[in-house]
């Protein structure tokens, strides 16, 4: 196969043009805000997308918008990077570890609901390397604990559960725009729900608190704003608009979206087959029936005491690979939880709870972490992907 796509394209140019051939006019409003919004709810089938700066600043506001702050807690899981758990400290409230399934990488729903007190408010679930957790038994027990659900969805664009779309699953969900992501924009993210009341809150959280905003409606009017009679602010928010000219950019990569995803499905696909003689100690993530992973990295699990992660990766490289991520170091083992480190937001953290931020709270993760590689699915010449499929089989044959 040769096929060929570029990550970044002329219609992103395009519509960047678009927007600079406005002049940043304030009267010209938020057009790209407003169409990237309208058309990535569309493509989801949802009511309302509420675009943001980046993908922590969108669970940020959802937390805010939920109401949820001080003395509240929010289950997590501790395998994913840490601005899961970020989000949750930003608006003052706790973040709970709860462990992960050593197949899938996943968070699971047993484990969610040991963690479960009269103080948890919402769960955050994380679609990992682009496959989500078994969103009908987190929901089950969140609708009878009266809890909200979060999909952290950076990772995972068109991923499928039970031929849902993820991130059409739980009250909210949230996508990321960054750099290494399925759709890009540099920096942004997204947020999805049906609920209007929460749509509204958000957009008010995104937008300073704004009176004019609305759950599709991005910026006040000018002719509000020269009105000296005009009260603008009726709660407190922040501002995480997105730029005009990210959202340009985001615009068009959902323009493009299928193509984008496709390609990282099938370059790992290919990586899946050529380790098949090798499946028994190097296992790729379980993708379960009625799951459908977007891959945003193929990602295996070492099971073999004796070889190391960093002999694998550094044959690999020296065969002329590119070289793989190892998993993020989990969150509460990250010198920051470990010191309590929190910017004075620890002072919001019961001594109780204290005790899940130590070695040995999330024992599958713990195992897993040390064991994981990630490999690039973002090769935008297919041939590039079989190259290093092709590095990777001899760099594993050599320790068969």
């Amino acid at each position: 196969m040769n096929q060929k796509i570029k990550r970044i394209s002329d219609l992103e140019t395009k519509y960047i043009n678009e927007v600079l051939n406005t002049g940043f006019r304030s009267s010209s409003g938020a057009l790209m805000m407003s169409r990237l919004e309208d058309a990535f709810r569309k493509k989801f089938s949802m009511n309302y997308a509420i675009s943001f700066v980046n993908g922590t600043s969108t669970m940020h506001a959802s937390l805010e918008a939920m109401g949820i702050s001080e003395g509240d807690e929010v289950i997590v899981p501790p395998l994913t990077m840490s601005a899961t758990a970020f989000a949750v400290l930003q608006a003052n409230a706790t973040p709970i570890f709860a462990d992960v399934d050593t197949e899938t990488f996943v968070i699971k729903s047993e484990f969610i609901s040991e963690k479960i007190t009269s103080k948890t408010k919402a769960i955050i679930t994380v679609a990992l390397y682009g496959l989500c957790p078994d969103m009908d038994n987190i929901n089950k027990i969140a609708k009878a604990k009266n809890i909200k659900v979060i999909e952290d969805n950076a990772e995972c664009f068109l991923g499928k559960y039970k031929n849902k779309l993820v991130g059409t699953l739980g009250d909210c969900s949230s996508f990321s725009f960054q750099s290494s992501k399925h759709l890009t924009s540099g920096e942004g993210g997204i947020v999805l729900t049906n609920d209007i009341v929460l749509a509204e809150n958000i957009r008010k959280v995104q937008s300073l608190g704004y009176a004019g905003v609305s759950a599709k409606k991005s910026k006040i009017t000018k002719l509000d704003i020269q009105d000296p009679n005009y009260l603008r602010h009726t709660s407190m928010g922040w501002n995480y608009r997105m730029p005009e000219l990210c959202c340009a950019v985001a615009l068009a990569q959902v323009e493009r979206i299928d193509e984008l995803v496709d390609i990282r499905i099938k370059c790992s696909n290919l990586f899946t087959d050529v380790t098949k003689e090798f499946s028994e100690w190097f296992v790729p993530q379980l993708v379960e029936e009625n799951f459908t992973s977007s891959y945003w990295t193929w990602a295996t699990v070492l099971k073999r005491d004796d070889i190391t992660w960093h002999d694998i990766r550094d044959l690999f490289i020296k065969n002329g690979g590119d070289g793989i991520y190892a998993a993020w170091q989990l969150t509460y083992l990250e010198p920051m939880f470990v010191n309590l480190d929190l910017l004075g937001r620890e002072k919001f953290i019961s001594n109780s709870n204290l005790a899940n931020y130590k070695k040995g709270s999330c024992p599958n993760a713990e195992w897993l972490q040390p064991r994981l590689f990630q490999f690039k699915t973002n090769y935008w010449n297919f041939s590039d992907a079989e190259k290093q499929s092709e590095i990777l089989y001899r760099t594993l044959k050599n320790f068969s």
